[in-house]
């Protein structure tokens, strides 16, 4: 069963970078990992991966750079335009459910070795949601970071109280990673306190999650706290109008994030995972210390281990 996954995933790289390469874009060959296969996607100022992940549960398609970036952004809709979806992501765009009354939630700066991780809870009704899509509320990958910022003040005052962000900081983030040893076990933790949170001030029995992990991961935080919902989690959950309008809401706070300590520090940080990155804090190990240092970053990732020793 692996291998014939494996098979998937090595034609489903090709298949994009067929389409990538039709484009004009500079690609190249395909590597395989140990779960996954990649290309490099290349311009002369910008660059990015795109990886296929192949595992039991079927495949899984990311691209990872500049979420901001205009080049991230094309190459994204150049992808999931053409619905180059894993098979689990295809069965999930097939059955969609249809609530009227519901709480999204997603989170942000997970991809990111700077800056922390925020996650939104956002409840909507069919007034708000038709509310928010006319202020034009939508995934927040697609949006720049201006654009981010314009529109967060509008959805806060079109949902008013009905939502909740819970912002964990890279100091907390490491001390929770050391706990649970286990991103989706901290995505699970923070997820529920959102919806926690929405929940002391509206009824509400729907929840729309953003799937990150084994379901079971949030059912379990929710049992703990004795909260019972209809949980649904799918990829691609943006396409719900209150999950994104829980991404704008999420982003926009890594933003500021970003902005302030780029401001502080005198030189801007970049997000993302790549060598710039590792650059950057290495600039910031230099000029500063360690502990300054473990103050910005998720320690966890193997930027780590490129840092410069002391």
């Amino acid at each position: 069963m692996q291998d014939s996954f494996q098979n998937k995933a090595e034609k489903e790289i090709q298949k994009i970078a067929a389409l990538l390469k039709a484009q004009g874009l500079n690609v190249t060959t395909a590597d395989k990992k140990l779960y996954n296969y990649e290309i490099k996607v290349v311009t002369k100022q910008d660059s990015l991966k795109v990886l296929v992940y192949f595992g039991k549960k079927g495949l899984k398609t990311l691209i990872q750079g500049n979420a901001e970036s205009k080049f991230f952004k094309e190459v994204y809709n150049l992808i999931y335009g053409e619905n180059l979806f894993g098979k689990d992501d295809v069965a999930n765009l097939n059955k969609d459910v249809k609530f009227d009354i519901y709480i999204g939630t997603d989170e942000s700066g997970k991809g990111d070795y700077f800056g922390p991780l925020v996650i939104a809870a956002v409840y909507v009704d069919e007034v708000i949601s038709k509310e928010l899509e006319k202020i034009g509320v939508k995934d927040s990958k697609l949006l720049t970071d201006e654009r981010i910022k314009t529109i967060e003040p509008i959805i806060k005052k079109v949902v008013k109280d009905k939502f909740d962000i819970v912002i964990v900081n890279p100091e907390k983030y490491n001390q929770l990673y050391e706990s649970f040893k286990n991103l989706n076990k901290i995505l699970a933790w923070a997820h529920s306190k959102t919806i926690e949170n929405v929940l002391s001030k509206i009824k509400c029995d729907n929840v729309i999650s953003d799937k990150f992990g084994n379901e079971s991961l949030i059912k379990n935080e929710l049992k703990k706290k004795n909260i019972e919902v209809n949980l649904y989690q799918t990829t691609k959950a943006e396409r719900y109008t209150a999950v994104a309008a829980a991404s704008i809401l999420a982003r926009a706070k890594v933003v500021d994030w970003f902005n302030q300590n780029s401001k502080e520090l005198g030189f801007k940080l970049p997000k993302g995972g790549g060598v710039s990155v590792t650059n950057a804090a290495n600039r910031v190990l230099n000029q500063f210390n360690e502990e300054y240092l473990l103050k910005l970053i998720k320690f966890h990732f193997k930027n780590s281990q490129s840092l410069i020793k002391r």
